[in-house]
């Protein structure tokens, strides 16, 4: 098992676990910092269980035992302050526009970068080739996240015609009823995580469907719903998200899903321009 693993392994089992199980594994999520440094005793004396259920824990994970998993444990650890070091703010909150506008987008580049980082070349080709291969994909994106699925909805059904959009208002059980393992369902959510997103996506897991997630984090409740991820840091300094970097990343799945059916799509979009011109659809 990679050492990046660890807290994904944690998110992916999360449901599946024990009550306590669940229990360490919410203490170890809840003490990052700290947790990684405890013996087994002393985490079991924390979370209050029995110091054989903490080396349960930890081969129920697949770890070797209590020193394996506390071993990517720490790992992650040194990771993550590497990364807080990068992310560290240049500067404070402030009123000033310009500094604000300099604030942001410096933390928008990194944010691309760390997306980056956080999503493997061959995984991006496999969710680009579920995508061609689907008979249906449906986008499940609710409140502020509904920005990026309708972008995405737009183009993929543009060029596919086999997409469609889950608006919050519509009938969603309706939709959904003859879902099949051939159908893709792309749930998008970050935080604040929308209840339904995760309701749904839970739901169309359970029916077989193969199931995309994009969100900000490995602990998202979203991430165990997913059968592929698309991990896209969103944080600035704002009582807001940043959606510069899951907007890049749907226009990368955009371009390579287009690239990929080439004939198809250039055949579909000639047709189109003709249609767009008889219509007078653009500005001349």
């Amino acid at each position: 098992m990679s050492d990046q693993d660890v807290f994904a392994k944690i998110s992916q089992e999360q449901e599946s676990l024990s009550k306590s199980h669940k229990k360490i594994a919410k203490y170890l999520i809840a003490h990052r910092e700290s947790a990684p440094f405890l013996t087994a005793s002393r985490l079991a004396q924390n979370v209050n269980v029995g110091g054989a259920t903490v080396i349960r824990f930890a081969t129920v994970l697949g770890y070797k035992g209590y020193p394996d998993l506390q071993r990517h444990l720490q790992e992650a650890l040194q990771r993550k302050l590497t990364s807080a070091e990068v992310l560290r703010r240049t500067t404070e909150g402030t009123e000033r526009s310009d500094e604000v506008l300099t604030e942001v987008l410096t933390d928008d580049i990194q944010n691309l970068q760390t997306t980056l980082e956080q999503i493997p070349p061959e995984d991006f080709e496999e969710i680009v080739e579920t995508l061609v291969k689907a008979d249906r994909i449906y986008i499940v994106a609710y409140r502020s996240a509904a920005s990026i699925g309708s972008y995405l909805a737009f183009y993929l059904d543009l060029v596919l015609q086999n997409t469609e959009l889950l608006e919050e208002a519509d009938g969603v059980s309706e939709h959904l009823l003859d879902i099949t393992e051939n159908d893709v369902v792309l749930g998008l959510g970050f935080a604040r995580y929308t209840k339904r997103t995760v309701e749904v996506m839970k739901y169309v897991k359970s029916r077989g469907a193969n199931t995309i997630v994009m969100t900000d984090h490995l602990l998202s409740p979203l991430y165990p719903y997913g059968n592929k991820h698309l991990i896209t840091a969103t944080e600035i300094n704002s009582f807001i998200d940043s959606f510069s970097a899951p907007m890049s990343v749907a226009s990368a799945l955009i371009t390579a899903l287009t690239r990929s059916e080439h004939e198809k799509i250039t055949k579909r979009l000639e047709e189109l321009e003709s249609l767009w011109e008889t219509f007078d659809v653009f500005y001349e």
